[in-house]
């Protein structure tokens, strides 16, 4: 056996799956034969089957988010690898409703393809589709990446607000542009002093000097453009806040949603300690902390770090964010 406890390292996505839905059978249901997981129960008012997907070793996004006022279905691909289109196709004709189903993809080269082709064989059984692109990474927000910026922590987000929109009974246009203009308000950084562990080789994916930091790092252990030198908290935390929050305009009086999330490795308590940096930073600027969340919601396997996302909130969504869900990871 190495580093990770698994019968063989090819069956552990596959046995977390059913270890998965055995835990949390109430809820969901493991589609094994096409590869999702489905929600038991969601509100009949829907009108728009809501779907996500993408690589596992971020859990619990996007499986624990199945469930009543979040996702129909999310659809895992293979440790940080996409979903194939196949399951994203049956996923979603298994949970379109009326008005269609509705896609929320994170914006790497993989799942925009192959929800892209699962769109394409919906639209030809006359089902309709549309996506949603999550792209909140500032630290990918550079002409050297060729994608732009990439989804990370505020895809946890976008799928509580549109999970309670779509139980409203919001139509598939309505509810692509409400998720399109939360999207344009999140902004997410992460920061690591530890590579995640390799599955494939049980060694660290980046080594990294003791005292040393990786600003900007990404979901599936891409190095970022800057290492710094290890700083206080306080002073890590209010950088942080002072590039999102320059990127998003916030200031003065500007209602903010403040997400600190970890990567995996960070203790309970001192992700707990970021957000006690983070809400001063804002304070300092004006600006008003309407909501916080704080825990492990998008991880990347066993990262030491934690991402920061910032929000800003509205009356409609911070009300679609406070609506009752009931999922394996929102109760």
């Amino acid at each position: 056996m190495g580093l990770y406890f698994a019968n063989a390292i090819d069956d552990l996505v596959v046995d977390a799956l059913a270890g998965f839905c055995r835990a949390h059978g109430q809820m969901v249901k493991w589609e094994e034969h096409d590869g999702y997981v489905r929600a038991l129960r969601s509100a009949p008012s829907r009108r728009v089957g809501l779907v996500s997907g993408g690589g596992s070793g971020h859990e619990p996004l996007h499986i624990g988010y199945v469930g009543t006022g979040m996702l129909d279905a999310a659809c895992p691909g293979r440790i940080f690898a996409s979903p194939h289109n196949r399951q994203i196709f049956e996923a979603s004709r298994a949970v379109a409703r009326e008005d269609g189903v509705l896609h929320l993809v994170k914006n790497y080269t993989g799942d925009k393809i192959n929800f892209g082709i699962a769109a394409e064989r919906l639209a030809r059984e006359g089902i309709p589709c549309a996506r949603v692109l999550i792209d909140d990474d500032v630290a990918s927000d550079s002409e050297e990446v060729a994608t732009g910026r990439r989804g990370t922590g505020a895809t946890v987000l976008v799928e509580k607000i549109l999970g309670a929109a779509a139980d409203s009974g919001m139509g598939l246009a309505d509810l692509a542009a409400l998720g399109t203009d939360v999207v344009s308000r999140c902004r997410s950084l992460a920061v690591a002093s530890a590579a995640h562990t390799s599955p494939a080789t049980g060694r660290p994916a980046f080594d990294l000097p003791a005292g040393d930091i990786e600003y900007g790092v990404g979901i599936h252990g891409e190095r970022a453009r800057r290492t710094l030198v290890e700083r206080p908290l306080r002073k890590l935390a209010s950088d942080m806040v002072g590039t999102l929050a320059d990127t998003l305009g916030v200031g003065a009086g500007t209602p903010v949603f403040v997400l600190v999330n970890g990567l995996g490795a960070v203790t309970r308590m001192e992700l707990y300690a970021v957000l006690n940096e983070v809400v001063p930073a804002l304070d300092d600027r004006g600006a008003v902390t309407e909501r916080t969340m704080v825990g492990d919601f998008v991880t990347a396997l066993d990262m030491r770090g934690f991402s920061l996302t910032l929000m800003v909130a509205d009356e409609a969504t911070l009300a679609y964010y406070d609506a009752p869900a009931r999922t394996p990871a929102w109760c």
